[in-house]
């Protein structure tokens, strides 16, 4: 073989061929194209047919969409623009849409709102994005559920400050329980304490300081001025982040091996799976202050937050159940291996892992009870649908319907949206598998 050269042997190339691109039919949207759509005449008469009905479609909605009614005061001026013609009367949202927004809050205040939101968004970066904000940031995170309450409703700062002090003396008081019981009875009565202080003395303290300190006092916005997507962001955030620290309580609670706890977590899960929202909304509405003691005045959106949290905490308990279920045995017998005790275990190795495999279940529990807090309506809050219907009762805007609607979807829509993107950006950060 050491006598073979490339002038006797045909085959042996000396030289290599330049590299060239692959043929544009099988590459790009052409090739996409071709091997999706028109691979087979089924196919390509299916596209076909599916492009005519789009079009069809599109030529009927497009027009109506695009209708040159943005500036009409009225219905009836919309009709004249029109001339006959099909299409629709966004006068309505240009007039109407702060009402949507805030409802009957006054005009001069509505920066309360939105600031509100703002700091709702700088409260949420370093919770849901903590690679890009300083750690320090959690500070205000957890300071701005005080905060909130006051800008929105007002008065004085001492309040949310008497609030925030509940949360200090349960902690206090289950510090010192736990030098004389275990770690159970010790939140049960932190909490309980914490609550009669919430109930009894956080209004009056606060009260008494404010008359001989008056310190940053905003002018009261009563409840019945609360409306549109304002009421419904306020509600569905509240629930939102108060029903996850509830479900993994109410979840733990129900796996565990304490008989009376284990009673008392299932009995609240059932009972409140089994009764619509609705009933529990009517229970805020009408029954609830039966049970409270004379005089006290529970403002009706509270008494909303209260049931909407407690709905969705059944169901994120349940969500984050499934989480715990669905881990090996050997993850808690590691945790045993390294002699860590029940808390600890559950806040380093089992709670993590279940979260991260919840994820999906607790982003459509959260979707969901933002979406049904359009339900308020049914006792007499002015949620966005509340108000369209009130729009709508307006001798000017008579007759319009699609218009709002479609315009509160597509808010909803883009918030529901947000949250199913957070969700795949969280699981695609917390993925630890190898493919």
């Amino acid at each position: 073989m050491s006598d073979t050269h490339a002038e006797t042997v045909l085959f042996v190339r000396e030289t290599m061929l330049e590299q060239q691109e692959p043929p544009s039919s099988i590459v790009g949207p052409v090739g996409w194209a071709r091997s999706n759509l028109f691979n087979g005449w089924k196919n390509s008469l299916l596209t076909v047919l599916s492009l005519a009905f789009v079009f069809y479609l599109l030529s009927g909605l497009l027009p109506w969409f695009f209708s040159p009614t943005w500036y009409s005061t009225s219905l009836t001026e919309c009709r004249e623009i029109l001339a006959g013609h099909e299409g629709a009367c966004w006068g309505v949202i240009r007039e109407r849409w702060l009402q949507l927004l805030f409802g009957f809050y006054p005009s001069e205040l509505y920066w309360r709102p939105i600031l509100t939101l703002i700091l709702l968004l700088l409260a949420l970066g370093p919770v849901l994005y903590t690679d890009y904000f300083p750690p320090k940031l959690l500070y205000f995170s957890a300071a701005f559920p005080f905060l909130m309450p006051w800008l929105l409703w007002g008065g004085s700062i001492w309040m949310p400050l008497m609030v925030a002090a509940g949360f200090g003396i349960g902690y206090a008081v289950f510090a010192a329980m736990m030098k004389v019981a275990n770690a159970g009875i010790s939140l049960f009565v932190a909490a309980v304490v914490a609550v009669l202080w919430w109930i009894f003395l956080a209004a009056p303290v606060a009260n008494g300081i404010a008359s001989l300190v008056p310190l940053l006092t905003l002018e009261p916005v009563p409840s019945r001025n609360f409306g549109g997507f304002m009421l419904s962001v306020t509600i569905g955030v509240t629930a939102i982040g108060c029903s996850l620290p509830i479900g993994i309580v109410l979840a733990l609670g129900r796996r565990s091996d304490l008989p009376l706890v284990k009673v008392l977590c299932v009995c609240f899960i059932e009972f409140i799976r089994g009764v619509p929202l609705i009933t529990l909304l009517f229970v805020a509405s009408v029954l609830l202050n039966i049970f409270l003691p004379p005089g006290t005045n529970f403002d009706i959106i509270l008494r909303v937050m209260i049931m909407v949290t407690l709905f969705a905490s059944a169901y994120m308990a349940e969500v984050i159940r499934g989480g715990l279920a669905a881990l090996p045995s050997g993850q808690y017998e590691a945790a045993d291996a390294l002699g860590l005790d029940y808390w600890k275990a559950q806040r380093l190795i089992i709670m993590p892992q279940a979260l991260k495999i919840s994820i999906p279940g607790i982003v459509s529990t959260f979707i969901g009870v933002f979406k049904d807090t359009t339900l308020v309506s049914i006792i007499g809050l002015i949620d966005p649908l509340g108000l369209a219907n009130a729009i709508r009762a307006d001798t000017a805007w008579n007759g319009v319907y699609w218009e709002l609607f479609i315009f509160i979807g597509a808010v909803f829509f883009i918030f529901c949206f947000s949250m199913s993107r957070y969700s795949m950006y969280l699981e695609r950060k917390l993925q630890t598998g190898h493919h």
